[in-house]
């Protein structure tokens, strides 16, 4: 029974961290158009870091998010750059 694991140079690693965070005010704005395209916003903003969504729920007013983050990045760099870079995307629509 091998595990997939994760391959940096001197490492092998397997980071998942359950992450949930809700929109500023906890605001409705996940439903109707915006939560179609949302999830494959978040999918695109982990690959560009390298990262990758293993599980993830959009509910009404958080977001639930088991993600596999590489150890050279930080959870809250990572979070971070997607709520930033996602709202921005929000804004925009």
């Amino acid at each position: 029974m091998e595990a997939e694991f994760n391959h940096l140079n001197h490492a092998t690693w397997e980071c998942k961290y359950h992450v949930v965070f809700t929109p500023k005010y906890r605001k409705k704005l996940l439903f109707g158009k915006i939560k179609r395209h949302l999830g494959q916003v978040f999918h695109d903003l982990a690959r560009r870091k390298e990262c990758r969504i293993e599980e993830g729920h959009l509910m009404p007013d958080h977001v639930h998010m088991l993600i596999s983050i590489p150890p050279k990045y930080s959870v809250a760099q990572i979070i971070g750059y997607m709520k930033g870079k996602s709202s921005i995307w929000m804004c925009v629509q």
